[in-house]
């Protein structure tokens, strides 16, 4: 039986892509362009339906988002909304996946399931497994601040040394020793380790499906894009975020055209589909992007009331937990009217769901020592001191994405669009 990769690279720009391979690089995606052709996929077009884990829903269970209706990372937890996983593994196949974005682990017999590292969602496999998939949770969500603790770093060590592909030491060698001055090294560093762990468990236990979600370039096209000698925008990223030399885009391109030269000289038996879900373009508004380095410290200096925990998620947002529906409410009405000192909002997007409340740092200026913050008759006078900067906003989504089938041929692929939606049934089709 033929078994199936579905490799899931989050919002890459084929455009981008192309401009590279007309350099005389990237060979592993020149080869699978030139032989199977890219069909490109349509998403929504609201774009405030435009986020990956709102998509990556739809491609999990073949619904729109006005079907589906996942608006937020994690939401999908405990909601009816079929995934392809459980649905082919109800039909008799066994399934296997690391990270899926917004994927809820409901397989009873999984051989292994790495949640991605913002939904709150059991993994499954041997005890070491389960314990690096939190280690990695873990390591993604600090990795604004840097601040990494000894237990996260020695199981994400451990996981090195017991995935990590002899034929990539020196890929990890030099990342690590580049993550020590730069943000996307480190991210690079987790995707190639996500891609041996993936290549270890499918080939320990070649289940009929299995699903790889890589994050990191999404990552540093949303930090980096203007870095990119393909970016056509006037724009460029100023000396202080990143030397003007350097092109983090190609570099993670480059690590995943190895990864698909790899997958295919390992597997040559299995299907290959690749797929985007979305794409990024250059965004034309300076922007920049904070987290708070502890959400809680943070709530507890502003005086909100009744917040019995909070969830870190993807680079800006987070959950707050409330003891009760008042205690909500009034957190909401003290979001919303926090202001700088010049009574530009800090919280424009507060979701209040009852006692738990979905919240976005959006404030899109630069933070500086003293920038001060007014919040419940409160004034946090250092507002640098609580965030860190994730990001000057370089892309933002945009409804096209790709694919890429092994099953096809470059002339069955020319011209075609589809709705992001029948990616589902291509890849329950595929097994």
């Amino acid at each position: 039986m033929s078994r199936t990769i579905f490799l899931e690279l989050n919002e890459i720009n084929f455009d981008y892509v192309e401009h590279y391979i007309q350099q005389g690089r990237l060979p592993g995606f020149k080869a699978l362009m030139e032989e199977h052709g890219v069909i490109e996929t349509e998403a929504e077009q609201r774009y405030e339906e435009l986020e990956p884990w709102i998509q990556w829903v739809t491609v999990h269970s073949g619904r729109a988002y006005r079907d589906h209706e996942i608006f937020r990372l994690g939401d999908i937890v405990g909601r009816p909304v079929p995934q392809f996983f459980e649905e082919l593994e109800s039909k008799g196949h066994t399934v296997g996946a690391i990270s899926p974005m917004n994927a809820e682990n409901r397989l009873q017999n999984a051989p292994y399931f790495v949640p991605d590292p913002w939904t709150p969602t059991e993994a499954s496999g041997s005890p070491f497994v389960r314990r690096l998939a939190r280690a990695v949770s873990e390591a993604v969500n600090a990795n604004a601040h840097g601040r990494v603790g000894a237990g996260t770093l020695a199981t994400v060590l451990a996981g090195l040394a017991r995935f990590a592909s002899p034929r990539h030491y020196g890929r990890y060698a030099s990342l690590i020793a580049r993550g020590l001055r730069h943000h996307w090294p480190r991210a690079m560093l987790l995707d190639l380790l996500l891609f041996d762990v993936h290549n270890a468990l499918f080939r320990k236990h070649r289940p009929d499906l299995s699903v790889l979600f890589l994050n990191a370039g999404a990552h540093i096209q949303h930090h980096y894009f203007f870095n990119s000698p393909a970016c056509e925008a006037d724009r460029r990223n100023p000396d202080w975020y990143v030397e003007p030399e350097a092109d983090p885009v190609y570099e993670i391109y480059e690590l995943y055209d190895m990864m698909l030269r790899d997958v295919r000289q390992r597997f040559p038996e299995s299907r290959l589909i690749v797929a985007t879900g979305l794409r990024q373009v250059p965004y034309p508004e300076v922007t920049y992007y904070y987290r708070f380095t502890d959400h809680a410290d943070f709530l507890q200096r502003a005086g909100i009331p009744g917040v019995t925990g909070v969830e870190p998620r993807m680079s800006r947002d987070f959950l707050v937990h409330f003891d009760s529906a008042e205690s909500a409410a009034e957190a909401e009405r003290l979001l919303r009217a926090a202001t700088d000192d010049e009574e530009r909002p800090l919280f424009e997007e507060a979701d209040n769901r009852g006692t738990d409340m979905f919240v976005t740092l959006t404030y899109p200026h630069e933070i500086t020592p003293g920038t001060t913050a007014h919040i419940n008759g409160r004034t946090i006078e250092d507002l640098a001191a609580h965030t860190a900067l994730v990001a000057i906003k370089n892309g933002h989504h945009h409804t096209t994405g790709y694919v890429i089938d092994t099953a096809e041929t470059a002339a069955s692929t020319r011209d075609r669009t589809i709705p992001l939606p029948e990616l589902h049934d291509r890849i329950v089709g595929a097994v």
